[in-house]
């Protein structure tokens, strides 16, 4: 059956944008020494003060690294959040990440925004557990109630988390110039429960609003598959552009053109010590993953919800704690199931040398 909603936002893209950014524009420098003692000297400072405005940490949230060794794996939950004028909103889509800085390798597991979950922090009037979709989490209790929902879905601690509005994801693309996109058909979204758009194939380079609609396009046949996919292909475009000569120094702007729509409790030096160390190993790495599942009403007329599959959830949980574990290697770790049945590689060396 079908499922009877508008097109989603994929903006948990956006929830990365400001660590890739900083990654890949001081990147193309970072081909030696000198390099990176360049942006120590020009960029550091400015990048540092302006990142305070983003430093919000969760009131009686304390994450399990209360101090931080710049090699050690950490977790950090991504949040795209709907979120118009003054509203609360909503937590459109979810990503359980996992950074390994010292390996350059990132694990990205995507919670899709409807999954029937315990709502953390929440109860009914009776007093008995309040169980909903895992994106109301965050219009109850904001990022606070939406990292403990999270803690408790995959029984791991969350050490850090990061939110990103709309509005800063397609500004930022702008600000940046475009980005190329390989769309060699045109994408055209018009199911009468979609919101309608066209995205023109062939172009040389896609605006905010466009890339926006590349990765919320969902009328193709690949379904979920297809948009992870595309999502990937985002994130190398990002930095593929980022690398450019020229776009280093627009990190400080860029930064403030995110102002309010960027939140985390990542403090501004840890940001640029994430970010030195990812730059450093030889080959950084994205692995990503969806929780499967299914669709379905519990009642007929109801409300609809995913249900995550009991076995995928549990592969899942073990596959994140392998991940936070410092004394595992980059080549023993395992990954999820569709890189190592399918043989296929990362989705992309994101190395720049």
């Amino acid at each position: 059956m079908k499922k009877p909603k508008k097109s989603r936002m994929y903006k948990w893209l956006a929830g990365v944008l400001v660590v890739l950014l900083l990654a890949g524009t001081a990147g193309y420098y970072n081909r030696n020494a000198l390099a990176m003692w360049g942006f120590d000297l020009f960029l550091s400072d400015s990048v540092k003060k302006k990142l305070e405005n983003s430093y919000q940490p969760l009131e009686g949230h304390t994450p399990s690294q209360t101090t931080y060794k710049k090699e050690d794996p950490f977790s950090m939950l991504l949040l795209g959040v709907d979120q118009r004028g003054k509203e609360i909103g909503r937590s459109d889509t979810m990503i359980y990440t996992v950074v390994r800085p010292k390996d350059g390798a990132i694990l990205m597991v995507s919670i899709p925004r409807d999954t029937y979950v315990d709502i953390v922090g929440k109860t009914t009037k009776a007093g008995n557990q309040w169980q909903d979709k895992i994106t109301h989490a965050y219009a109850f209790g904001g990022a606070k109630m939406s990292v403990e929902t999270v803690e408790k879905l995959f029984g791991s601690k969350v050490d850090h988390y990061a939110t990103i509005n709309f509005t800063g994801f397609r500004d930022v693309i702008d600000a940046m110039g475009g980005i190329s996109l390989p769309i060699t058909e045109d994408l055209v979204n018009d199911d009468p429960d979609h919101e309608k758009f066209v995205v023109k194939a062939g172009k040389p380079l896609y605006n905010g609003t466009e890339a926006l609609n590349y990765v919320r396009y969902r009328e193709d046949a690949g379904g979920d598959t297809s948009r992870a996919g595309r999502h990937q292909v985002f994130l190398n475009a990002i930095m593929n552009k980022a690398s450019q000569v020229g776009q280093w120094t627009k990190i400080p702007d860029l930064i403030d053109i995110m102002g309010q729509n960027f939140s985390t409790d990542l403090t501004p030096q840890h940001m640029i010590d994430l970010t030195k160390s990812m730059l450093q190993s030889n080959q950084r790495t994205i692995y990503s993953h969806t929780l499967k599942g299914e669709g379905r009403r519990k009642v007929t007329h109801g409300t609809w919800y995913y249900f995550a599959d009991e076995e995928d959830l549990a592969k899942t949980t073990a596959l994140i704690k392998d991940w936070l574990d410092p004394v595992k290697t980059k080549e023993s770790l395992p990954l999820p199931e569709e890189y190592e049945q399918k043989e296929q590689k990362p989705v992309q060396s994101l190395s720049l040398a």
